[in-house]
């Protein structure tokens, strides 16, 4: 049984490389018959393919050369969006070239690129994604062993979170004090952040289904509406019939 289940694991592992390879193979393609002008969503496109990679193969060798490949397509994002100062392109690639310095253990660079992209943020008033920003910048802080600095990122996104009324946001950051927290071997504090989230999690889920069951109520009434309308409707065209029956049938008789 245990030999079947690891056949079972090593068959799905070996056909997820497949697609992901078809994924790159197509890509890549496609980038040859891209004008340089559209060509950054698709070198970003190949480098998140390439980072997708490493959730499938434990060689760190292997790891690495995915990790040198997103990097090198990221930073071929990242010229094409210079050049026309597209600055959300920018913030895109600076997220990916933060994620892949922080895999590398290259905490300074990857900080470096993640303030950059909270810095656009701020520019642009985008409080999403500058919330998401400080949360990982507070991670990557924590790695740092930078705690009181990585808190005091997770205590803006807090208020920023709460001030916009964005419960989303508020419960991702909730999980970024519980990472920290446990870097920090703060477990008690850890567990009540992981149950903040959770409440927060359910409180959505059930305004979420509050709001369908009001969807549906009044999608019943409207439709109650239509079909009251339908058969006075019928009754009407109904009535209508008879009396001109009558009156033909009265004019036969004359």
């Amino acid at each position: 049984m245990k030999k079947l289940i690891t056949c079972i694991f090593i068959l799905l592992a070996v056909f997820q490389l497949s697609a992901q390879a078809g994924d790159l193979d197509s890509l890549k393609q496609k980038l040859q018959i891209t004008k340089d002008s559209l060509k950054g969503p698709v070198y970003i496109d190949i480098a998140n393919a390439y980072l997708s990679k490493n959730d499938t193969i434990s060689s760190r060798r292997w790891k690495f050369l995915n990790q040198l490949d997103a990097l090198n397509y990221t930073m071929l994002a990242l010229h094409v969006y210079s050049n026309y100062e597209d600055t959300l392109g920018l913030r895109t690639c600076y997220n990916n070239l933060s994620k892949i310095y922080r895999l590398q253990h290259k905490y300074i660079q990857a900080k470096w690129f993640i303030l950059q992209s909270n810095s656009i943020s701020r520019q642009k008033h985008d409080v999403p994604n500058i919330i998401t920003s400080l949360i990982e910048l507070s991670a990557i802080k924590g790695d740092m062993e930078d705690y009181k600095l990585g808190m005091r990122d997770l205590n803006e996104a807090l208020k920023l979170s709460v001030k916009s009324k964005d419960p989303k946001n508020e419960s991702a950051v909730q999980v970024g004090y519980a990472g920290l927290y446990r870097q920090m071997k703060e477990f008690t504090k850890a567990s009540l952040a992981i149950k903040r989230h959770e409440e927060i999690d359910d409180s959505i889920h059930k305004a979420e289904l509050d709001r369908l069951a009001q969807i549906n109520t009044q999608d019943s009434i409207q439709i109650k509406k239509q079909d009251s309308a339908i058969a006075k409707k019928k009754v009407f065209t109904s009535s209508n019939k008879k009396l001109y029956k009558a009156k033909s049938a009265k004019r036969v008789a004359l």
